[in-house]
């Protein structure tokens, strides 16, 4: 495996943060209105495609093969998180089928099911990484996180495309060592918990072996900042190595991280919400990225700040949970569309559940070259381009609204 020049991670600073300015290259088009709900009756957000072996995305009878986060929509949308449960969908000719949920109910090892990656093997099992969130048969919802692969076969069934069957659920890595925190929290809630969690399995086409990125975090005085783990296969198993990039005291949650080889180059893109960031609102919620010769880096910032893609500052919540394709198309989920910029997270629940989109956002594309990014803008029904010269919006010395 490639050394990283020097014993230090890739470090992401307040000097990168103070650099971004609001451009169009980096602006997602603003959403009008959410598009219709993929699953009815449920609350749908972080998605990702079941990769086959080579990273493409998996093709059964004609229709892609997707997972993502769902629950049934009542109540306040942030409690979705204390009922989240993997679902299987299909993709075809530009429609959502509904497979129902990935694990057949009390199988997986948490009281709720977070975020992860899945990939086909050549042997037509699936391997579905996920986030086994708090402990089974608790009376409340606890923060325990562990990071779980439940392999069982690809079955097509006279009740359609089956994945999670049977499945062998088994806990592959833990945040032990010097270098993270764990997540074993009894209290706590989004944005205020420690992480070790969002498995994203990469296979490295340099030499054919297999990591795992985890969203972690490590240490930093009396508080903990958001770093990126790095494991990677062994014949005895996972083995957990020092973080690859650590958000140095500017930012204590960055989730989703994934790898996507561009011309020989390796882009690490995780996404991070603006109230995350010390101090909160010192840089917008968006996609962040880096990119490196090899997959252990060392990493830089892209476009000299980490900046990708931000939301609108009409709407700066508008869209979560960005992961960018091979194809650089980038998905996402509506997040909550509040024009005047207030919180919906505090509201109470019928207010926040009127601006909760809960549903699939319009895809965008990236052009890459390089250390550099920009949105490829294309014309939406359902969004407008954002105005071109706006003034800088986003720096760690210029909080934006809360």
């Amino acid at each position: 495996m490639h050394r990283r020049r020097g014993d230090r991670p890739a470090r992401w600073t307040a000097d990168h943060l103070d650099r971004i300015a609001q451009t169009s290259d980096t602006t997602a088009p603003l959403i009008v209105s959410p598009p219709p709900r993929v699953l009815p009756g449920h609350d749908v957000w972080d998605m990702w495609p079941v990769q086959e072996h080579d990273g493409s995305t998996a093709v059964v009878d004609g229709a892609e093969l997707w997972m993502a986060l769902a629950a049934p929509a009542y109540g306040h949308p942030e409690e979705r998180h204390d009922r989240a449960r993997l679902r299987l969908l299909t993709h075809a000719d530009g429609r959502w089928t509904d497979r129902g949920d990935v694990f057949e109910p009390g199988t997986s090892l948490g009281s709720r099911e977070w975020s992860g990656s899945a990939v086909r093997r050549p042997d037509d099992t699936v391997s579905t990484f996920y986030t086994a969130a708090g402990l089974p048969g608790t009376a409340r919802p606890t923060f325990h996180q562990r990071v779980v692969e439940a392999r069982s076969r690809l079955a097509d069934t006279a009740d359609g495309i089956r994945v999670g069957a049977n499945a062998e659920h088994r806990e592959i890595v833990r945040a032990e060592g010097p270098h993270y925190l764990p997540a074993d929290e009894v209290d706590g809630g989004p944005g205020r918990i420690r992480a070790f969690r969002d498995p994203y399995r990469f296979r490295d086409p340099a030499d054919g072996r297999e990591h795992l990125l985890v969203a972690a975090c490590v240490p930093w005085g009396d508080r903990f900042t958001g770093a990126i783990a790095l494991a990677s296969a062994t014949a005895g198993g996972w083995a957990l190595g020092p973080p690859v990039m650590v958000a140095d005291g500017i930012n204590h949650e960055i989730e989703r991280p994934h790898i996507v080889v561009h011309r020989s180059r390796y882009y690490l893109f995780v996404c991070t919400s603006r109230r995350a960031f010390h101090p909160a609102g010192g840089a917008p919620t968006g996609l962040y990225g880096f990119v490196a010769p090899a997959v252990d880096g060392p990493y830089e910032p892209l476009n000299g700040t980490g900046l990708v893609i931000q939301n609108p500052p009409e709407q700066p919540d508008q869209a979560y949970a960005w992961l960018v394709l091979p194809t650089l198309d980038v998905h996402s989920f509506v997040d909550y569309l509040a024009p005047d910029g207030d919180d919906p997270r505090s509201a109470a629940a019928g207010e926040a559940r009127s601006r909760f989109g809960g549903t699939f956002a319009p895809v965008l594309g990236l052009v890459v070259d390089g250390a550099s990014t920009a949105l490829r803008h294309a014309p939406s029904p359902n969004a407008t381009r954002p105005t071109e010269g706006r003034p800088v919006v986003a720096g760690r010395h210029r909080p934006g609204p809360l």
